[in-house]
């Protein structure tokens, strides 16, 4: 535990297991704790203490598959996204880093106007968000570190609540990194964040003057819904298709109908029929 931690209320906080946990073991820091994009493992620290209370108590969340994530190597964690604010990243984030088979410090890409919030581009640096660019990507997979993706974009994230659970366009772009670096995927469906802030609708001119992707019209917090995240079989594409646009698209097609079954068996689970 670093001198930081020495406080008896400091270390209550924390917790003895986030305390005590290997955080950022794959990166590679500079003398002061930062690596190249920001990353820092006692910030991690920190906001795993914190989202620990909304993963265990507000959301309640169930992890399956978590066996499946490896405990080392480069991968790409494809999920589908919901619930107009990004709990959804925040919570598989804290499962990955808190798998008791194989704890992965993962990074998530995210929307390019994030970082452009006061305070919060530094913030989620620290914590280890990076923008969805495909340099950065391909660098982050070339030094063995696990990348999250969600390929729906704004267009998942910022969908109405008729909509729910009905998966978006997915770009292409993480297939052709996946084959370009030869990358595993792991498909993730995760089932609940859709009832987390409901959405009647977007304020596109408001949208627009903010130069956001969208304002919902939504509760001004999220709701309790309790989450799950369902983590599948390892996928693996060769880089043979990777000039050709339709093949890729096909491959595409492959990942998010694995996603697809996921997220249909979350619902099963939870007695939702809606597909």
């Amino acid at each position: 535990m670093t001198q930081a931690f020495q406080h008896p209320l400091l270390r209550r906080f924390i917790g003895p297991d986030l305390s005590t946990l290997r955080i950022g073991k794959d990166k590679q820091l500079g003398s002061f704790g930062y690596d190249a994009w920001g990353y820092h493992a006692e910030s991690v620290r920190w906001g795993l203490a914190v989202v620990r209370q909304l993963y265990e108590r507000y959301f309640r969340v169930q992890a399956f598959g978590l066996e499946r994530v490896p405990e080392q190597g480069r991968v790409l964690i494809v999920a589908n996204h919901s619930g107009q604010l990004p709990f959804d990243g925040l919570l598989l984030g804290y499962a990955l880093q808190t798998n008791p088979h194989a704890p992965r410090s993962a990074r998530a890409l995210v929307e390019r106007f994030f970082p452009t919030v006061p305070w919060l581009g530094n913030l989620l640096a620290r914590v280890g968000a990076v923008i969805g660019d495909p340099a950065n990507c391909a660098r982050m997979l070339r030094q063995e570190e696990a990348v999250i993706v969600f390929p729906e974009g704004a267009r998942g994230a910022g969908k109405p609540y008729r909509s729910r659970y009905q998966l978006q366009r997915f770009g292409t772009g993480f297939m052709h990194l996946a084959m370009e670096c030869d990358t595993p995927i792991l498909p993730v469906g995760i089932v609940g964040c859709e009832e987390s802030m409901p959405s009647l609708g977007n304020i596109a001119p408001l949208a627009r003057m903010l130069s956001v992707p969208y304002i919902p019209i939504a509760p001004p917090f999220p709701l309790p819904a309790r989450v799950s995240l369902h983590i599948g079989a390892p996928m693996r594409f060769s880089a043979d298709a990777q000039d050709d646009e339709a093949a890729v698209e096909a491959r595409v097609e492959q990942v998010k109908s694995a996603i697809r079954d996921l997220v249909a068996q979350g619902l099963d689970a939870r007695g939702d029929r809606m597909f």
